[in-house]
């Protein structure tokens, strides 16, 4: 990894006037908040108060990732929200691909103003993916689905390999998130590269099936691969999204009740498959 990226997590306050507004963001599987953090820092500067953490097991070594569940990745996420609802009048929940998968999570087990995402992850093409429980056995890592930006000179800073175990871990939430998409009531923009060589379009077509209870907005970027938050697109990122963010909050009251924790019978099946 390079020593002169920075994976560390990004927080910061409120600063603008009126209603509060948080954005809780994730980064993508085997990357690290340095992917992510010049749109925290956009929103940041926005006024809006930004969480955005780094998930266990990203930011170190790839041999890490491989002993992490996906359930630990979804709690360091929510954490990061309740932070943020404990002192925002509206909270969104935003990410880029794995990162999407999560932040939709968040978006059906807590009452969320709205989500933003970027190229979001919801099914592997790869054809080994529903073996992977089985390879991890005998296959500790593949090669780097990382550092896929157009833009000559930008690096993503993801592990140099992809552990097996942790992909299998990455499947089984793609599935259950699919499968808890329809409670995802708030509105959701998602800004897709119509060049993607990690994320297909049929995590679109499964994001598309499942939101039946919110509206979706989708905007193409058409200069940038899939880690767009670092391409030739990211300014349309950030700026659209402070747009978004606006315009959703713009006719909402403040009132609205807190999510002191999630819905019980989705914690008692993150515990089931804990």
């Amino acid at each position: 990894m390079t020593s002169s990226l920075d994976h560390s997590p990004f927080s910061s306050g409120c600063t603008g006037e009126g209603a509060r507004i948080g954005v809780v963001l994730s980064h993508g599987f085997t990357g690290s908040p340095h992917g992510l953090r010049a749109w925290a820092q956009a929103l940041a500067g926005a006024g809006f108060a930004v969480r955005m953490p780094l998930l266990p097991g990203h930011g170190t070594s790839w041999q890490e990732l491989a002993r992490t569940r996906w359930q630990q990745w979804h709690g360091a996420l929510d954490d990061a929200y309740l932070e943020l609802d404990a002192d925002c009048d509206y909270v969104f929940s935003a990410g880029l691909s794995m990162g999407g998968a999560l932040a939709l999570r968040i978006a059906a087990t807590r009452p969320v103003a709205g989500v933003v995402l970027v190229n979001p992850g919801l099914v592997i093409d790869d054809p080994r993916a529903p073996l992977a429980g089985i390879l991890k056995l005998v296959m500790r890592s593949t090669p780097s689905i990382g550092n896929d930006i157009l833009k000559e000179g930008m690096v993503e800073g993801a592990y140099p390999r992809t552990p097996v175990a942790a992909a299998h871990e990455l499947n089984k939430l793609f599935k259950d998130t699919i499968r808890i998409l329809p409670r995802v009531t708030a509105p959701v923009q998602v800004f897709r590269s119509t060049v993607d060589h990690v994320v297909s379009d049929s995590s679109i077509l499964a994001l598309r099936r499942g939101l039946t209870h919110a509206p979706l907005d989708l905007v193409p970027l058409e200069n940038s691969y899939h880690v767009a938050t670092l391409d030739n697109d990211a300014d349309r990122i950030f700026h659209g999204s402070v747009e978004f963010i606006h315009r959703v909050t713009s006719g909402m009251s403040p009132e609205r009740p807190r999510a002191a924790s999630a819905e019980p019978h989705l914690e008692a099946a993150i515990h089931e498959q804990a």
